[in-house]
């Protein structure tokens, strides 16, 4: 192990024994008569320095003026300043809106908390000047809005609700659009949802009319934008309906009232037929201040096409509306579960307010490695794989951090070693309450993985597996980073298959890939099987009587064995003339490929074409960064950690929720690798993006960009 590796190695290690990467908090002081700058930073532990950094108009030396507020950096332990922070964990929630208000006289913060239903750590959140000044007469503040709907205050009749099973694939939305509700309604009739909807999930719905006999007429519904200034009176008049009517359809209602912008569900007077096709069509939910114009260019359809589709929009565009769409129809926009999704550039999204805290797992196998001796640890890291990986990763990591931190994004991190044992997994974990976590990263091992994705499943947290890995346990909330092998078996077939013409297909498959086999013959069925001697090397002649000198001659190569690689692709690469031309593939490059024995020069010359998880990376920022701080170049562990980790933190500074902000993001690409999650049930998450690449000219390069 070179000196640039130990950089590498020491630096990361002496960082994780005092690992604590932590958002920075604070707190207000109010200045008390003869209270000095010095006086209160032993207060609270913390420096003068630090006080006058956080608080620009104060000058070393200047007497401090009773009541002035100062904002003091949380560095210390000081017994207020804890409970203050833990308040503002506890008050951490989502508003689904903002209004202003403007400050009178003698109004407080009590006053105006109590006015808006709402805590003080919320309101300052908000209006951050709150921090270090009073209020006062004319101050404009922004006032967080919140779902305040308690599902237990609903009066509902068991009668008039059914019970609907999640299935396969099913989103909030189409399950909301379904049933004529909206998905505040819908969260709000089953309080146990949280980002998650799991496969086989017993919901909550309003029940059809017409499904007794007691009432055999069918109700159909529409969205509805509300107007300023609307009262439950006008909408009866309008729509024929009762206040009680508008809401039992919307229970969301029943305490916040009728709200400007608000989307609800009313009864449709015209009758409709039609119900959600997801085979034919795909569905597209209007924004708010879109227009005709902007929807059309946006989605490629003029706008002849689009009324004939949606009929309804003669009477105009409106915000919430789902649309239907033609299932071929190609724009900038991607297709997830037939719901449209507007593209979303997370870097644009991100919510400085958000501070997402992250629990990493990883196998540094401190219990075997004495870092205060450096040539014991790089003997001790030598030829241990797990080690190396998680180095690696969390170097990348710490990378993605600074990142993140640069973009105003402050992140609380904690990281523990696995030391590569479920025991000592548990034992750790039985210490951690999982609930403060937004998500976890790691472990490597699946049992480990199984454990705590078990844990975290309690509280809803997301565990992001950072390798390969698999489970004979379904976990809902597990986001498998590294695509599936069958995944990228499927999509390489899939490239092939589009690109393929008249092209001569050969497969060759030893004893192990005979199902891989049948897979690329359901695909070509004209393709010709050649048969391995002793499931071990290739008869030439046999090989050279299979060949075309017509067509192109198009050669899978399925096999995790180096001799039996290295022997084909030798002889492949032998009856390649300029009569004969020969492409390799392969659906899996395993470790047969990987072995450093074969021949580089004989894979070039067949441009040897396989799916990848992840591709090489060339000089760029990131990089060069690395370089900068660990004196050597960043390995592929290192990349993912990087591309695994921004990502994560990226998304979770969008939305706490991660199963939502997948649904809503699509496919991210960063340095060698991409990801795309799709939900498959009470399987979790998995990754379905990677690349097709080809080896060809001494080079590897990315034949197709999804």
């Amino acid at each position: 192990m070179h000196m640039k590796g130990t950089r590498r190695i020491l630096f990361v290690l002496g960082l994780f024994m005092g690992m604590a990467v932590s958002a920075q908090q604070f707190i207000t002081h109010a200045v008390k008569e003869g209270e000095t700058l010095y006086s209160i930073a032993k207060k609270y532990r913390v420096t003068p320095y630090n006080i006058l950094k956080q608080n620009k108009e104060l000058k070393e030396g200047d007497a401090l003026q009773p009541n002035t507020l100062l904002v003091i950096p949380m560095g210390g332990v000081q017994e207020e300043a804890g409970q203050a922070q833990d308040s503002t964990k506890t008050a951490a929630r989502e508003p689904i809106g903002y209004t202003k208000h403007r400050v009178r006289r003698r109004e407080t913060l009590f006053g105006i908390t109590k006015r808006y239903q709402i805590t003080e750590v919320e309101l300052k959140r908000y209006n951050p000047q709150l921090y270090a000044n009073s209020l006062k007469k004319g101050m404009q503040l922004k006032i967080p809005k919140y779902l305040r709907v308690a599902p237990e205050d609903l009066v509902v009749e068991e009668t008039e609700w059914d019970t609907y099973i999640v299935k396969p694939k099913e989103t909030f939305w189409s399950i909301a659009y379904t049933h004529g509700i909206t998905v505040d309604s819908l969260r709000v009739l089953n309080p146990q949802l949280e980002d998650i909807l799991p496969m086989g999930e017993a919901l909550k719905v309003p029940k059809k009319l017409g499904s007794t006999i007691e009432d055999q007429s069918v109700a159909l519904y529409q969205s509805y934008t509300v107007p300023a200034k609307m009262t439950f009176f006008s909408l009866g008049q309008e729509f024929g309906v009762t206040e009680e009517q508008i809401k039992e359809l919307n229970p969301e209602v029943v305490e916040r009232g009728l709200q400007e912008g608000m989307i609800i569900r009313l009864p449709k007077p015209e009758p409709e037929t039609e119900v959600v096709n997801t085979e034919n069509y795909n569905f597209y939910e209007v924004k708010p201040k879109q227009t005709e114009f902007s929807l059309t260019r946006q989605l490629g359809i003029s706008y002849t096409d689009l009324l004939a589709l949606n009929p309804d929009l003669s009477e105009g565009l409106k915000a919430g509306m789902i649309l239907k769409l033609p299932k071929d129809l190609e724009g900038d926009f991607e297709v997830k579960n037939a719901l449209i999704l507007d593209k979303v550039n997370l870097l644009d999204s991100i919510n400085p307010m958000r501070k997402p805290k992250v629990l990493f797992l990883l196998p540094f196998r401190l219990d075997k490695i004495d870092v205060g001796n450096t040539e014991k640890a790089k003997k001790s890291l030598q030829g241990r794989r797990d080690a190396h990986a998680s180095l690696g990763l969390y170097s990348g990591a710490m990378i993605a951090l600074d990142s993140v931190n640069r973009l105003g994004i402050s992140v609380d991190v904690k990281t523990l070693d696995t030391r590569l044992s479920q025991g000592y997994v548990k034992e750790q974990l039985s210490t951690e309450l999982l609930s403060n976590y937004d998500a976890i990263v790691g472990p490597l091992t699946p049992k480990a993985l199984d454990e705590v994705a078990a844990r975290a499943s309690v509280f809803n947290v997301p565990v992001i597996a950072p390798a390969q890995s698999s489970s004979d346990i379904s976990h809902a909330n597990v986001f498998y980073s590294v695509p599936k092998p069958e995944m990228m078996r499927e999509r390489l077939l899939e490239h092939v298959s589009a690109a393929y013409t008249d092209a001569h297909v050969i497969v060759i498959a030893d004893a192990a890939n005979k199902k891989t086999d049948s897979l690329i013959h359901q695909r070509f069925p004209n393709a010709k099987s050649l048969q391995l001697k002793e499931n071990l090397s290739l008869n030439i002649d046999d090989l050279t009587a299979a060949v075309s000198d017509k067509k192109p001659n198009w050669v899978f190569l399925e096999s995790d064995n180096f001799r039996v690689v290295s022997s084909v692709v030798s002889i492949l690469n032998s009856v390649r003339t300029e009569e004969v031309a020969v492409k390799l593939f392969t659906t899996h490059r395993g470790k047969g490929f990987e072995n450093p024995m074969i021949n580089s020069s004989h894979l070039s010359q067949l441009q040897f074409t396989y799916p990848s998880a992840y591709k090489q990376v060339g000089t760029n920022a990131f990089t060069q960064r690395y370089l900068k701080r660990f004196g050597t170049e960043p390995d592929r562990y290192a990349i993912r950690g990087f591309d695994l980790t921004y990502d994560l933190l990226l998304k979770l500074a969008y939305k706490p929720a991660l199963g939502q902000v997948t649904d809503m993001v699509g496919e991210t690409v960063y340095n060698g690798n991409k990801f795309d999650y799709w939900r498959e049930g009470f399987e979790g998450y998995s990754n379905k993006a990677s690349y097709i690449l080809e080896f060809s000219e001494m080079r590897v390069k990315e034949i197709e960009a999804e």
